[in-house]
């Protein structure tokens, strides 16, 4: 059998996708959320609230509604259903950790809850810890330099 004899008997048995409407649908759901986000914000600021602490409560507001539809089983079958565009808004991130608590929970509050959650998120405070210093050393460079970016 052949590389190209192969290919074509592989791309004849794989299952086609809608890659046009899944990306389609991810883009609606996260834009969803993000307008739901946005529209926390304008209550919060309607309500007398000023920007920095508006800000901060919508995204607490996002993350415990983030959590409690995880914990309902909703945001899980909207998942299923949106792809992708119900990870990247900070719900997504609240859906990842309480997920991961939710399920190892039987196994015991330190070896289960606790080390999931750090399974998750360690790689993105390693990230954002790691992405912080090499930005702050290319600005401090920049500045030592007599160059300015702001």
């Amino acid at each position: 059998m052949t590389t190209q004899h192969y290919a074509k008997m592989v791309d004849a048995s794989a299952p086609k996708t809608a890659t046009t409407a899944n990306c389609l649908r991810a883009f609606l759901t996260g834009g969803g959320i993000c307008t739901a986000g946005q529209g926390i914000y304008t209550l919060l600021t309607l309500w007398g609230w000023d920007d920095p602490t508006a800000k901060t409560l919508t995204s607490v507001t996002m993350i415990f509604l983030g959590v409690l539809l995880t914990t309902l089983g909703v945001y899980d079958k909207l998942a299923r259903k949106a792809g992708a565009g119900t990870l990247v808004p900070i719900t997504g991130f609240a859906n990842a950790m309480s997920a991961a608590a939710i399920e190892f929970k039987s196994e015991g509050f330190i070896t289960g809850v606790g080390t999931k959650l750090f399974v998750i998120a360690g790689p993105v405070l390693v990230y954002g810890t790691a992405a912080s210093v090499l930005y702050g050393a290319v600005l401090w460079t920049l500045h030592l330099c007599g160059l300015t970016l702001f």
